[in-house]
């Protein structure tokens, strides 16, 4: 009897040596998913990263070349990949993505979802104690995830339902403490409250802001759930910070235990008060602001918004600014980020793969500007900003480039990719989606960490000379009409 169970242990210590070996249900092979850091050993960038440009020393491989319009997307342990998808009917609104052969790329993609898709900002995809949460405009979802299934097959539980009607920059971000708590987003639809009704007919009249803003009563922030507790909605919890136009990036940062996220900026400044803000100043104004979020805390919209030529919070044309006028009551950003360039998620490095100076900093994805008319579109790459001693440390830093394709951008379709979602898999790689076809690319590090320095990061510097990269200046940068006709 005791040779019968020796025998039968010894092969599964053999086994585990030299990888787990899973069943998949959907294929009904047998695989082997070897251990992240071993899978990274082997792991080589493709030839032309994808298409993609990065600092020396870094290179991207595709995971996939179309999962499908993607939003956030999260990385488990195993190397599986959950995607959240950009669609508006039907269920079956999730993806998932697994590497059975270990050379990178998806070799099973399946679609999953017993919950209806509401609107086309739905946006969320985090893994959270072992289970996946996800979000539709309206509602936040959870299911637990069960080792060596892909899929998982519980019902999906509700966490948190928004109870009002679908509206624009409706994304439900998500962020969690160490607290068992949840963060969730709740944006404004409009610019800057505007009330049309308090505007008169004159050609260059200045649209005015409805004050107090009654939006900011359910929208314009962050609120506060439990992280667990089913069926909650705003009126059963703090709202935990307002003042905020729309957040689709944020993170929890656990090196200081604090709230993170990048503010899209308003629009329209010279459509709205065009005897106060040029052309120009309406493409350059205001910054999308990376703020370290405190509870209680008021960030100035609809009042204000941030100047980043400046440094100071200034206020609304809708509410008496003209330009000039600095408004000093309400909580400034951390650092201005450029304006329109549309801040879609962020992520905090935690990864040893990456040379030590990435450790801590935030990598930003820019989906990219739609309204920098009458220059080029902006954006549509994914930036860094240093950290050091638990603050911002320097410039922002052009880290993956070469997403749309063409030099200049003139409307958002000219670009062929847009990126959207970042995530860092358990080997230190860094994930990025897109939102146009959702490919899929894992960034890796095969240079010398050691000896990384200012000269690998020259050519991404040189970079801000582009384009949709470049701050116009005033009557000197060509117009879009311009630089078509070169």
């Amino acid at each position: 009897m005791h040779r019968i169970i020796l025998l039968f242990i010894f092969p599964l210590l053999i086994l585990n040596c030299q990888g787990e070996k899973k069943q998949e249900s959907d294929t009904k092979k047998e695989i082997v998913i070897k251990k992240p850091e071993k899978v990274m050993k082997t792991l080589k960038p493709d030839q032309n990263n994808g298409g993609l440009t990065f600092p020396d020393g870094f290179g991207a491989l595709v995971v996939t070349e179309s999962a499908g319009p993607s939003r956030h997307l999260a990385v488990n342990d195993n190397g599986d990949i959950y995607v959240k998808l950009k669609i508006d009917t039907g269920t079956n609104g999730n993806v998932a993505l697994r590497d059975t052969d270990n050379d990178g790329k998806a070799d099973i993609i399946e679609r999953f979802g017993d919950s209806p898709n509401d609107g086309s900002f739905a946006t969320e995809m985090r893994i959270h104690k072992g289970y996946l949460y996800y979000s539709s405009e309206l509602v936040v979802y959870r299911q637990k995830l069960i080792e060596g299934e892909l899929i998982p097959t519980s019902k999906p539980e509700v966490l948190m339902v928004d109870r009002y009607p679908l509206r624009w920059h409706n994304a439900k971000t998500l962020a969690f403490d160490n607290e068992d708590n949840m963060y969730v987003t709740f944006s404004a639809p409009t610019n800057a409250c505007e009330d049309l009704r308090l505007t008169s007919g004159e050609p260059d009249a200045i649209v005015k802001g409805e004050y107090p803003c009654s939006q900011l009563d359910i929208l314009g922030g962050v609120w506060k759930f439990s992280d667990s507790k089913l069926n909650q909605s705003q009126q059963d919890v703090e709202r935990y910070a307002t003042g905020l136009r729309s957040i689709v990036a944020m993170s929890w940062n656990q090196e200081d235990n604090s709230l993170y996220a990048v503010n899209h900026g308003r629009d329209y400044l010279h459509n709205h008060a065009p005897r106060y803000f040029s052309e120009w100043e309406d493409a350059v104004l205001p910054a999308e602001e990376f703020m370290n979020i405190k509870q209680g805390e008021d960030y100035g919209w609809p009042y204000t918004y941030y100047d980043p030529f400046k440094n100071k919070r200034m206020l609304a044309p809708e509410y008496g600014g003209d330009g000039k006028k600095v408004e000093t009551k309400y909580a400034d950003p951390i650092l201005g980020l450029p304006a329109h360039w549309a801040p879609n998620d962020m992520l905090f490095y935690k990864g040893n793969q990456f040379p030590e100076r990435y450790k801590k900093g935030a990598f930003i994805a820019f989906h990219g500007s739609t309204n920098r008319t009458p220059y080029p579109q902006g954006g549509y790459v994914v930036a860094f900003v240093p950290f050091k001693d638990g603050k911002p440390y320097g410039e922002y830093e052009i880290f993956a480039d070469g997403f749309a394709g063409v030099d200049i951008i003139e409307t958002k379709e000219d670009a062929k990719y847009r990126p959207m979602g970042l995530a860092e898999g358990p080997d230190g790689s860094l994930y990025i989606s897109e939102s146009n076809q959702g490919k899929i690319w894992r960034v890796l590090f095969t240079g010398n960490k050691d000896e990384f320095g200012a000269e690998n990061l020259s050519k991404m510097e040189e970079s801000k000379t582009k384009s949709y990269l470049k701050i116009p200046v005033e009557n000197k940068d060509k117009l879009v009409s311009e630089t078509k006709n070169q």
